[in-house]
């Protein structure tokens, strides 16, 4: 028996990435997985790589009317949602105070913010009137900790996601929905790609983002790069019944990243400093 049995779960932004990995490790655990994002060729190409088990909505999370009608052809198709991925993102521009621009921070907290709260918005009557339900919220460590963001609107908005994931967890316990967040460190995906002005076809391709692969070896304590997958178990665990008393938590996903400074490095310092004060 899968971990998700006959579950219905709806991701965004799962042409591609963590949502993609998601979607497939979804459905190879027995949920029936409703595919979101904005690219039709790629969501209905990832729909039909699943199997009876998915189908593809085509959904923008910026525009509120495209994810309330996510959601009601997800109820109509299924009779329900158990499990709602709000994942749908992007980098946001890099820069710092200076220079961020107007319709930048609309367009990105559009996304980044506004999507989230929509997705928790049409979804929480769906679960409300079935007693039950599980909403997972893609957040950051750059939400988390200054300084691991290069965009400070994608910076703010994870931040926002984390705090307005456990806003609603606290709203919506009493009727046994639950509602977390997932926070990803350095993971191999296109996002990177794309952050750096890659097309989304380009950020996608096969083989784009490998050279991170050996990049990302040593980026956190834990000696391998972070890849969707990862993200992909900890949504997992969140959406079944293994986690049905956890809610207004956030899941760092970061291979110890921001818990704090290598071991190594500790006793590194510490040997240069008892160099300094030991008498020779």
């Amino acid at each position: 028996m899968g971990k998700l049995d006959n579950k219905v779960a709806v991701i965004t932004g799962a042409t591609s990435g963590i949502g993609r990995s998601t979607a497939e490790l979804f459905a190879a655990e027995g949920a029936y997985v409703v595919v979101s994002g904005r690219r039709q060729a790629e969501g209905q190409a990832v729909a039909k790589s699943l199997g009876k088990s998915a189908i593809y909505v085509a959904s923008d999370v910026a525009d509120e009317e495209q994810v309330k009608k996510l959601i009601d052809t997800s109820v109509n198709e299924y009779g329900r949602i158990d499990c709602m991925f709000n994942n749908a993102g992007i980098p946001g521009k890099a820069g710092g105070l200076e220079d961020l621009e107007a319709d930048q921070i609309d367009s990105e907290l559009a996304i980044l913010i506004n999507g989230v709260l929509y997705g928790m918005k049409h979804v929480a009557p769906i679960m409300k009137r079935q007693g039950s339900g599980a909403i997972i919220n893609t957040g950051s460590i750059a939400g988390q900790r200054a300084g691991y963001g290069v965009s400070m609107v994608y910076s703010l908005a994870k931040a926002a996601v984390i705090h307005a994931s456990k806003c609603a967890a606290m709203e919506l316990a009493e009727h046994k929905i639950r509602v977390n967040s997932v926070s990803p460190g350095a993971i191999v995906t296109g996002i990177f790609g794309k952050a750096f002005g890659l097309s989304d076809t380009q950020a996608d391709a096969d083989g784009a983002t490998n050279g991170l692969l050996d990049r990302f070896n040593t980026a956190q304590p834990y000696p391998r790069a972070g890849i969707a997958d990862d993200v992909a178990q900890a949504a997992l665990f969140l959406a079944s019944d293994n986690s049905e008393f956890i809610t207004g938590t956030d899941i760092l996903v970061d291979g110890g990243m921001i818990a704090g400074r290598r071991w190594s490095e500790t006793m590194a310092r510490w040997e240069g400093l008892s160099q300094v004060i030991t008498p020779g």
